[in-house]
């Protein structure tokens, strides 16, 4: 259902451009998914807070499209000014930064192993099983009062 996971199949093993590889244990072990769901939500919560500063005045609007949080691309032309207010392009380059970069980690190691091997660590694969856990565990709950 997920379009990336579409994209990784369609690249990896359509095209070829995947090595079929297994990849290492730790990459699909807990620890590792729910560190890199806490890291991607900092890093979202990061854009969130950079956008309130904008709209409320205190922050100046970041031009600048960052991959792996880091690097700046060099986009000279990404803001011109538009008619949304400045708090919109802010968000909208943070939203941007954090979908190019999950995005190219993805490619990274689909060409490394297996073709889907993002979704074993996606952070929102990650959200949606920690919450149909949840919910489960709470059903379980339930059927031992009745």
């Amino acid at each position: 259902m997920c379009g990336r996971g579409q994209l990784f199949w369609v690249v990896g093993r359509n095209l070829k451009c995947s090595r079929g590889k297994q990849a290492p244990r730790w990459i699909s072990s807990k620890w590792f998914r729910y560190g890199f769901l806490l890291f991607f939500m900092t890093m979202f919560g990061t854009m969130v807070f950079n956008t309130y500063l904008v709209f409320a005045g205190t922050g100046t609007l970041k031009k600048a499209i960052k991959l792996f949080w880091t690097f700046g691309v060099p986009w000279k032309w990404a803001y011109t000014g538009s008619l949304f207010p400045d708090w919109v392009a802010q968000f909208a380059f943070g939203f941007y930064s954090l979908m190019l970069t999950s995005t190219l980690l993805g490619f990274i190691v689909m060409f490394l192993y297996k073709e889907r091997t993002w979704c074993t660590f996606c952070p929102m694969g990650t959200m949606t099983q920690g919450i149909c856990k949840w919910k489960n565990a709470g059903k379980m709950e339930e059927k031992e009062y009745e």
